[in-house]
C-alpha cells in the first residue's frame, strides 16, 4: 500500500519537526516546507492527500490557504491550520480563508489522529 502524502508547512522548528516526526510514525510521507512562497506551487505539483500548515509564517498563510482553495486543481485537498492558542484571530481568518480545520498547536498535539480523521472525512 502506498503511503500518503501530506505537506507540511512551518518555519518555527518547534512543533513543526514534531509534526513531521507523529505524522511519518502514523505511515504517513511527508514533505516539508520551510518556504512559505512555494507552499502553493509545491501543492500543485505533488498532490498531496492533506496540507498542515503553521500560521505563524513571515508570510500571509491565510492568502496561500485561499489560493489553494479557489484553484480548481488544489481545491479538494483538506488544510489543517494550526497556531498558538492564543491567536484566535488568525485561526479563525484560515477557516475563512477555507482551512478545513484551524486548532491550537495544542489541540494538534493532542488529538492529532482524531483531527487528521476528520479532515479527510469525505461526504
Amino acid at each position: 500500500m502506498t503511503q500518503p502524502l501530506a505537506i507540511v508547512f512551518y518555519e518555527k522548528l518547534m512543533p513543526g519537526s514534531q509534526l513531521v516526526n507523529r505524522l511519518q510514525d502514523m505511515n504517513y510521507r511527508i514533505l516539508a516546507i520551510t518556504d512559505a512562497t512555494t507552499l502553493l506551487a509545491t501543492t500543485q505539483r505533488e498532490m498531496p492527500m492533506l496540507v498542515l500548515a503553521d500560521l505563524a509564517s513571515r508570510l500571509d498563510i491565510n492568502r496561500v490557504i485561499a489560493e489553494l482553495k479557489a484553484d480548481t486543481v488544489t481545491a479538494h485537498i483538506p488544510v489543517i491550520a494550526f497556531a498558538e492558542e492564543k491567536a484566535t484571530a488568525q485561526l479563525a481568518a484560515a477557516q475563512a480563508a477555507g482551512a478545513a480545520l484551524a486548532v491550537s498547536e495544542a489541540a494538534l498535539n493532542s488529538y492529532l489522529p482524531q483531527l487528521l480523521n476528520q479532515a479527510l472525512h469525505i461526504e
